[in-house]
């Protein structure tokens, strides 16, 4: 039986249904279905208990599926490592980060890596959610925040801090914010996630953490976009330094508390690489990981 079924069966059960299958391997579930229906009239008993609602692994099926996991595995790492030996990276990369990422750190740098791996074709998945590594394919993830939590490889790829910024417009209209305590009063852009929307942190050298409860008429999921509504001096925000450098070197931002450390849950965040967890790392991944800790590999101030 060939290497691509026993995948497909491997997805079948990771993803529990032939749909969610056929459309990660863009294919017609009737297609997904008939590869298993083969491979159960091969091996002699059935892999999975369909029914209208559901789908499962039988006694038997689970029991198979778990021993050739690892093998599988192994093979297409022999064969990832074998080809390494005699041709350049190559093969399709998946992989995903936040849209703010994406755009202001991934796409300025990605015709030079284009260059330098031509035979690397990138799917990118630009979104702010954190989407499921194995369901949905993914060889590389870059996550933000506390270190990613689960069965996954978790490597730092830099350091992270925030800073507190405001249009000079607002801070002219609104008058100036002497004490991060103040905040509390104004009107704050605030990020749609947990963490981030009621309560940002704030430290000073030689004195305790404080911790300020903000809010405000707008919540935004998207760090771009806060960006652009605080440039419009719709408010104040709490925002990654890597995208609000440029605006406080031109002007266009002020950095309203630049003797405080700023945070929203936690002020020990970092940018991470995330993969799932395998024996052998396949050499379109290593590259990447690689070409990121060349351009990014430092801490961000």
């Amino acid at each position: 039986m060939e290497l691509s079924t026993l995948k497909t069966a491997l997805l079948v059960r990771d993803l529990g249904s032939f749909a969610a299958v056929a459309r990660l391997l863009d294919l017609d579930a009737s297609s997904v279905s008939r590869v298993i229906a083969q491979l159960e009239q091969d091996i002699g008993f059935r892999l999975f208990q369909r029914s209208t609602r559901s789908l499962a692994p039988t006694g038997e099926g689970e029991l198979y599926l778990n021993r050739i996991a690892p093998l599988v595995e192994e093979l297409d790492a022999a064969g990832d490592e074998a080809r390494t030996t005699a041709v350049s990276p190559r093969g399709t990369l998946r992989m995903t980060a936040s849209i703010s990422f994406v755009q202001e750190c991934l796409i300025p740098i990605l015709p030079e890596f284009r260059q330098r791996y031509p035979d690397i074709d990138i799917e990118l998945l630009a979104s702010d959610a954190n989407l499921d590594l194995r369901a949905d394919g993914i060889d590389l993830a870059v996550r933000f925040g506390s270190m990613p939590k689960g069965d996954w490889i978790v490597a730092k790829l830099m350091t992270t801090s925030y800073r507190v910024v405001a249009s000079p417009g607002y801070l002219e209209t609104e008058g100036p914010i002497p004490q991060p305590e103040d905040l509390s009063n104004r009107e704050c852009i605030c990020f749609a996630i947990p963490g981030f929307r009621t309560t940002w942190q704030f430290r000073k050298d030689g004195m305790q953490p404080v911790s300020v409860p903000v809010g405000g008429a707008t919540v935004i999921s998207n760090a771009l976009s806060i960006r652009s509504a605080t440039r419009l001096g719709m408010g104040v925000a709490l925002l990654p330094i890597m995208l609000v450098e440029r605006d406080l070197k031109r002007g266009t931002l002020v950095d309203v508390f630049p003797d405080y450390a700023c945070a929203a849950a936690t002020f020990e965040t970092a940018a991470w690489l995330v993969y799932p967890s395998r024996s052998y790392l396949p050499q379109k991944v290593r590259v990447m990981i690689d070409f990121l800790k060349e351009h990014y590999g430092r801490p961000v101030a």
